[in-house]
Order: C-alpha cells, then structure tokens, then sequence
C-alpha cells in the first residue's frame, strides 16, 4: 500500500492544544499556496509516476474552512497526474463549525468517500474551553450533511477534570451521528501551546488517571461493536481507515504542502512549517524540504517492529520473513524472553496483549536495538 496526504495549514482559530502548522490569520495567502500546491503535486507526481497509491488524506489546520473549490481543484490534480486507485479511500478532515451544504457536494463530487470530524467533546464549555468553534449540535448538523457517508469522529481525554460520564457522553453523541470508526487522542501538551500552562499549573490528570480514562474508552466502545485495531484507532468492522493502517505497516507514502513528510523508497523527508518559506520555494521551482534522510539497515527493521506492535494483529511472522529473510522469533529471542508476560505469541503473529497495548512504548522499547 501507499497513500498521499495533503496539508492544508489553514484555520479559523487555534485550539489551545493546537501544536501543528496551522495559521489562522493567515488566509489572505490561500489563494497563492493552493497555487503552489498544484506545482508540488505535479512535480512530485512527475517522479512518482510508477508507483500507484491506494489513499488520500487531506489534513490541516482545517481543511473545510478553505473554498471547496480549492479542495476540489487539488483532488482532481491528485487523480490526473498521479497512479491513485479507482477504489481509493479518499479522506477529509472536517470541523463541524465549518460544514455546509454547498461544501459537501463538492467534496462528493470530486470523490471524497471518507470525512473525518474533529468532536472532540459533547461538552459545549469544554469546547469553548478547548478555543474550538463548534457545539456538539453543530457536530450532528455536519453529520447529518454526511448521512450515509463513511464518517470518523475525533475523540480526546485526559483533559482538566475530565470524567467517564464525558466521554461516555461524547461517544455516544459520534454514534448517534453516524462515525463508524473513532479516533481516541490522549491529550500532549506541547510547550509553546495555552494548554501547556495548564500543564505546568498541575491542572491536567495525571498518567494513570489518563490510562483509567483510556481503558474506560476501549471498555465501552467495544459495548458498542467497535474493534480497537491501533492504539488510538476504534472502528466496526469493515471501517478502518486504510491510511492509517498504512502507516502502520510501514508502507510507502508522499506528503506535499506545509510541514508535510513523506517516506518513498526508504527515503525520509519533510517541508518546512513556514508558510511564506514554502510558497517563495514553489514560485521558484523548489522544493520546500527542510529535511532529508535514508534509512538503511537495523533502523528500517526497528520501525517495522515499532509500528507493528502498535497494532491489533501486531507483527506477522510471515510478512517480517518475507521483508528480512529471517525469523523474528530468532533475531529477537532474548527480547521476547523478557517481556513475554505482555505478549500474544502464536504460530502467525506476535503480538502486545489488549491490558498492555495503551502502555506500548515501555515494551517495544526493548526491541529497538
């Protein structure tokens, strides 16, 4: 598999735990940057012309609150000019507070299949604590401008006196909405951020009172027919998302636009998170990377493992064979001795057990040599 994301970086405002490259006074330069997009894409397109992509991510910022016609515009380039598939999943981020009618049928009709909504909360004080621009009536609105669509719904705690009754709450508001698959972020406060303050002020739950909060979650959103696949990925069947999925399997995928990163035959490499730096190097037929780096050796296996055990189905025995031409069990068998009271290991797959997998990092660790 391999997939394409698409930044968008522009917003209404920013949410106070908002650490992405997004700019909300900023979108006087859309017009210019959708532009220069355009530019990135057919070149990027140019290089890439043999190999074929199975999805399409538009993140931001806030992809809906741009003109739909430059969503559309950047679609239809993606589908002229690069190999992306007749079935592809073809996803964007959405803010309820955004969403019109005029808007959704653009979407459609470039072939948008899959609208990821940032709820966040059902609570319109934590909403409006958290700098978002929408109500939880606003979230069923969009939903219902999507009925019948594939939708996702962002869900986050570990958030200022946060309680089950919360997430419970805003769980069932994304069900009653339609999201057939759920997003669960354990809030980071990221220094340089207004929720960072809040950090430092001992305001937030502690790591366990999170991990409670977090078990609550995967507790009651298996009640409702939800499979946990990823760490922070919920979905019924049949509705994960593939590109997550991708990313977890350590497939090939090609970023464009502010602050995008990419990963193309074993080749690592991001644009700058400066919106004038990226428009100034596209209008002089440059590309915006700021970084660049291959990857080789023990580092490739150490990100197949990592990525693997963050997983459900965790790392298959058959598939690492197949990529490195030995066996797991065998190269890491010193490994697997000490942390296999954390492990499901049968005759396909090993894989971290369901109690363990939110405290992950401490047990992949031990694999990263």
């Amino acid at each position: 598999m391999a997939g394409i994301y698409v930044h968008i970086p522009f917003c209404k405002q920013k949410c106070t735990y908002c650490d992405f490259a997004s700019f909300p006074k900023e979108i006087g330069k859309a017009e210019a940057y959708f532009a220069c997009l355009l530019k990135e894409i057919d070149s990027r397109a140019q290089e890439l012309k043999n190999k074929s992509f199975d999805t399409l991510y538009i993140g931001g910022g806030t992809p809906s609150f741009v003109q739909a016609e430059f969503i559309g515009a950047c679609v239809n380039r993606i589908k002229k000019n690069f190999n992306l598939k007749a079935n592809a999943e073809i996803t964007i981020e959405i803010n309820p507070g955004t969403l019109t009618e005029e808007k959704v049928a653009i979407y459609k009709s470039v072939g948008i299949n899959r609208f990821s909504i940032g709820l966040q909360s059902a609570c319109d004080a934590r909403l409006a604590s958290l700098n978002r621009i929408h109500t939880a009536e606003q979230f069923l609105y969009a939903c219902k401008l999507l009925k019948g669509e594939n939708i996702s719904a962002d869900v986050m705690i570990g958030l200022k006196d946060q309680k089950c009754d919360e997430v419970a709450k805003t769980i069932d508001l994304a069900l009653e909405g339609g999201a057939k698959h759920i997003s669960v972020y354990a809030l980071t406060p990221e220094e340089g951020t207004p929720m960072f303050t809040t950090y430092l002020n001992g305001e937030l739950p502690s790591a366990d009172e999170t991990a409670e909060l977090y078990d609550f979650t995967r507790t009651y959103l298996s009640t409702k027919g939800f499979e946990r696949y990823e760490v922070s990925n919920f979905s019924l069947p049949g509705y994960r998302s593939k590109h997550n999925l991708n990313y977890w399997k350590r497939g090939e995928y090609i970023g464009v636009g502010v602050a995008a990163s990419s990963c193309i035959d074993n080749r690592r490499f991001t644009n700058t998170e400066k919106l004038d730096e990226y428009i100034h190097c596209l209008l002089h037929d440059k590309y915006a990377e700021i970084f660049s780096e291959k990857i080789e050796g023990d580092e490739i296996k150490g990100e197949y493992i990592m990525l693997a055990l963050r997983t459900s189905d965790g790392i298959s025995l058959s598939d690492y064979k197949a990529t490195f031409g030995s066996d797991f069990l065998s190269d890491y068998k010193q490994e697997v001795a000490l942390q296999r009271d954390y492990l499901d290991i049968d005759e396909t797959s090993v894989r971290i057990k369901d109690d363990y997998l939110y405290v992950q990092n401490q047990i992949i660790i031990y694999f990263l040599k």
